[in-house]
């Protein structure tokens, strides 16, 4: 019997659906918005297809770069949390026993089956000023009120304050590290889950503690999937949108809401997509020194 791998009809008939699918959903598409980067704002909004780089030229007002810069910043800061949260998560799956992994692993995904928008309102319910977080602080805080109240001092604290922890950038930087810690979490995992254990059981066996084999052997061999994670983690953050939208405030703004406001009541569609762009060539960027560093070092970029 023929191999249908080797039978050119069948490679086509199979190879063609998801060809159709790339090319008119995904490429086709992105090049009308590439095109739409070279454009030109009508005196009405409209849009004019021109060889033009206005938007660009808008992107680099200081108003936009501020914005750009600041998006790239709450990336980077959100991305850093991940490190530290998902890490010792990572190694704590990764080093359970056999019974439990598949078990916690279940728990990393189970966001995934909830809609996001239902998690991020999840999120304004917890962090609101009457919100779960607040309600808990005013209980302890009247159960202290109530103490000094039974030593003769009352009212020793003053009334409780609840805390502003919705509409700021703080907000904007837990609800980001919800959303994307699992994407931390899976691909250092899957680095650690490989990892030869004899290598940690030498290290410690030839005197080393636990903080040094960490840093000194777990650390520089898990390194492939930490930069895989790191990255996967920060362009994902970097274009986060209904986060920001829903739990920031005014000073909160991303560059993935301000190309939304282009495309919306800006009608300014030149700039958006020449700002959709820009957040693609930092991806590219991204990914192309990630696939520098792993040939530098001899490794195979995933």
């Amino acid at each position: 019997m023929e191999d249908w791998r080797k039978n050119k009809r069948v490679f086509g008939i199979l190879f063609l659906p998801p060809t159709f699918w790339l090319v008119f959903f995904f490429t086709f598409p992105l090049a009308i918005i590439w095109v739409y980067s070279f454009g030109h704002r009508g005196p009405l909004g409209q849009m004019e297809v021109t060889l033009s780089f206005e938007g660009y030229v808008q992107a680099m007002d200081w108003t936009i770069l501020y914005i750009i810069v600041k998006s790239i910043w709450i990336a980077a800061i959100a991305t850093a949390i991940c490190l530290l949260l998902g890490f010792p998560l990572a190694m704590g799956i990764a080093f359970a026993p056999a019974r439990y992994k598949n078990v916690l692993l279940l728990l990393v995904i189970l966001p995934f089956w909830t809609n996001l928008l239902i998690r991020t309102y999840a999120w304004i319910a917890v962090l609101r000023t009457n919100g779960y977080v607040n309600g808990f602080l005013g209980w302890v805080y009247g159960l202290l009120d109530g103490f000094f109240g039974f030593l003769g001092a009352p009212d020793a604290l003053g009334g409780f304050e609840p805390l502003q922890l919705l509409y700021n950038r703080r907000a904007v930087i837990v609800g980001i590290v919800y959303v994307n810690l699992p994407f931390l979490v899976l691909p250092l995992y899957a680095t650690l889950e490989k990892l030869d254990k004899s290598f940690l059981e030498a290290s410690l066996d030839l005197g080393a503690g636990q903080w040094r084999t960490l840093f000194s052997v777990t650390v520089p061999l898990a390194w492939p999937g930490i930069v895989t994670g790191l990255l996967l983690t920060f362009i994902l953050a970097l274009g986060s949108y209904l986060t920001p939208d829903l739990l920031g405030g005014p000073d909160s703004i991303m560059i993935a809401n301000l190309i939304q406001q282009q495309f919306g009541p800006a009608r300014n569609w030149p700039l958006g997509s020449a700002l959709s762009f820009i957040l693609m060539y930092v991806t590219f960027l991204c990914l192309w020194l990630k696939a520098m560093a792993a040939q530098r070092e001899g490794g195979v970029s995933y």
